[in-house]
């Protein structure tokens, strides 16, 4: 089959042809209909998340038809169609695993990272991390649920109550979990990078209050402030512009260094908090949430061939909404 394929960090990804997977016990072989590109895959491929899996192939936010399964595998049918997210493995033994926090098991794995994952034609995926894909949603639409989707689900859970939510970083996930939030009767303002017209006048589009530049105040001291932008900086400014009690959300699996601050931007009881993977609960929970709030991604698609452009828009700040890489065999 034909892949993207990453031999070394810090390099392009080569377009090739790699061996068909076949499905073990318990796996799902997938036709990969489509694959988000996520800044994770960025990390990966830029050398910040240290020791992939090497070659591998790039890519968690799986959309793909069952084509064969392996043994064992029980609630799917060939045809069915099932997206695959970033948690593809864990011991389901530790203490973690048995109190239904998955995503913090020591030995888990990850899709895209140390399991090949969905910049090809084809892929297998434990059956255990696979969903169901709603009807409503196109595949290009539901393969940025299966990350952003879920990150900025389980940022959102996390911040817990409140009116003004202020969203650092206007991405893939901001402009999902903007559509839930608002639902949810969150005032939403959007702090982008500076000068970002574009996505601050998309914040505006999809219901925001407010959008300016991350060096800006809100005008409303926030209740909770979700960071997905990859920038430590942004940590001191969110408490700067958050009243007391609020949750200072960090939503990215790297960031940057933090700076340090005054001890009197984090009094009040202001608390920070990291969101680190996601467990399938977060999964059956926000596509359920997503079919019935009919959320909508907006996405730009690329082949499969030009993943590594795709990659390099994202980098550049070039993708309003979500990038997906649809398959040539799609």
């Amino acid at each position: 089959m034909k892949a993207m394929l990453l031999e070394r960090q810090d390099a392009l990804l080569n377009y090739t042809d790699i061996p068909d997977p076949k499905p073990m016990a318990n796996q799902l072989l997938l036709r990969v209909l489509a694959c988000g590109v996520c800044r994770t895959d960025l990390h990966i491929a830029d050398g910040e998340l240290p020791e992939p899996k090497l070659p591998l192939v790039l890519g968690h936010e799986i959309v793909g038809e069952v084509i064969d399964m392996g043994p064992d595998v029980r609630g799917f049918e060939i045809g069915d169609r099932v997206g695959v997210p970033w948690l593809g493995w864990s011991c389901g033994q530790c203490e973690f695993c048995l109190s239904g926090k998955e995503n913090l098991c020591d030995e888990a794995r990850f899709t895209g990272y140390h399991l090949d994952g969905g910049f090809a034609e084809m892929t297998v995926a434990d059956q255990r991390y696979c969903f169901h894909i709603d009807n409503g949603f196109s595949s290009k639409d539901a393969a940025p649920l299966l990350c952003a989707g879920l990150i900025g689900h389980r940022a959102l859970k996390l911040a817990g109550k409140g009116h003004h939510l202020g969203i650092y970083g206007f991405g893939a996930a901001a402009h999902l979990i903007t559509q839930v939030a608002i639902k949810m009767d969150w005032n939403i303002y959007a702090m982008t990078r500076p000068g970002d017209k574009a996505s601050q006048e998309f914040a505006l589009q999809l219901g925001a209050s407010w959008a300016g530049d991350s060096t800006m105040m809100p005008p409303k001291a926030l209740d909770a402030a979700l960071i997905f932008a990859p920038i430590g900086d942004l940590v001191p400014a969110a408490l700067s512009a958050s009243k007391k009690g609020a949750q200072i959300i960090c939503a990215g699996i790297h960031m940057s260094d933090i700076p340090s601050f005054a001890y009197d931007l984090l009094w009040g009881e202001r608390s920070i908090k990291s969101v680190a993977n996601l467990t399938r609960q977060d999964g059956v929970e926000f596509m359920s949430l997503a079919a019935s709030m009919r959320i909508q991604a907006q996405t730009k698609t690329y082949p499969l061939s030009q993943a590594n452009q795709a990659l390099q828009d994202l980098r550049n700040g070039k993708i309003t909404g979500a990038a997906v890489l649809i398959s040539e065999l799609g």
